[in-house]
């Protein structure tokens, strides 16, 4: 089960998230389901269809089982395969 202790080891996609702090004021409250990520950025599938953004300048929060988990997007900067074993 996806925890804040263990939400960096484990694959984002498919997870709705929302960005909840960004120095961009134009995304912060952006809604979506990552759809795809590389070693920088999430692609989300929003309601305005497909949207590329930056995970290091940006704070998250991830919905997973009922749970909302904030991230520094800075947590998050690695391929999932590379984040395995990084702990918070």
């Amino acid at each position: 089960m996806i925890t804040f202790e263990n939400i960096t080891s484990h694959e984002l996609i498919g997870l709705k998230t929302e960005i909840y702090n960004s120095p961009n004021p134009q995304i912060v409250g952006l809604e979506g389901t990552i759809v795809d990520e590389t070693k920088s950025m999430f692609m989300l599938n929003t309601n305005n269809g497909f949207k590329m953004i930056p995970k290091n300048q940006n704070t998250w929060k991830l919905y997973a089982y009922g749970q909302e988990i904030i991230l520094y997007g800075s947590l998050l900067e690695r391929r999932s395969y590379d984040r395995l074993g990084v702990k918070i």
